[in-house]
């Protein structure tokens, strides 16, 4: 699978946490920053390829987020592109009325980095509290640093194979 040029691209992997306060715990032992907490809403809409979400943060900011990526248990490449929107209400009623909405996500969103590796601990609607790491790649980071990043952040927050979730949490909405 591969994307458009233009479009970036990371490695990333998503599993079920058991632990909320022992993952922070460890987020803050390895992390070299912090960003602010953020609530989002993401509205996937139907679409013929890949997916396509609007993520609104906060009640401040919206992005239409692009992406591809594979369904995975393991690290996977994933690519996407970013546009700022600046009325969400108005862009959202536009897109759902030409694509119509498959599912909104809503979670709470702790966001910790490891050099170029985002680590999210989140608490999702209806679903509860889920880990990822998505180690952002460019010209001096290849796809083989990023997976080597990804495993051993593994190994730090003991993120085993059977708490690897292969979907995204739209997909796992859609399947309750």
């Amino acid at each position: 699978m591969t994307a458009p040029a233009h479009w970036h691209s990371n490695i990333e992997i998503k599993a079920r946490l058991r632990d909320l306060p022992a993952a922070r715990e460890v987020a803050e032992a390895v992390m070299t920053s912090r960003l602010a907490e953020q609530w989002q809403r993401d509205t996937y809409f139907e679409c013929r390829q890949g997916r396509l979400k609007l993520r609104e943060i906060n009640d401040e900011q919206a992005e239409l987020i692009a992406y591809e990526r594979a369904d995975a248990g393991h690290s996977r490449a994933s690519w996407y592109t970013i546009t700022p929107i600046a009325d969400p209400e108005s862009f959202r009623a536009a897109m759902t009325s030409a694509l119509g909405v498959r599912v909104t996500v809503e979670k709470q969103r702790a966001i910790y980095l490891y050099h170029n590796v985002r680590i999210h601990l989140d608490e999702v609607a209806e679903l509860g509290s889920y880990l990822e790491f998505e180690a952002v790649l460019g010209e001096d980071i290849p796809p083989s640093q990023g997976h080597e990043q990804v495993a051993m952040l593994r190994q730090k927050f003991a993120i085993s194979d059977e708490d690897v979730v292969a979907v995204s949490y739209a997909d796992l909405l859609l399947e309750k």
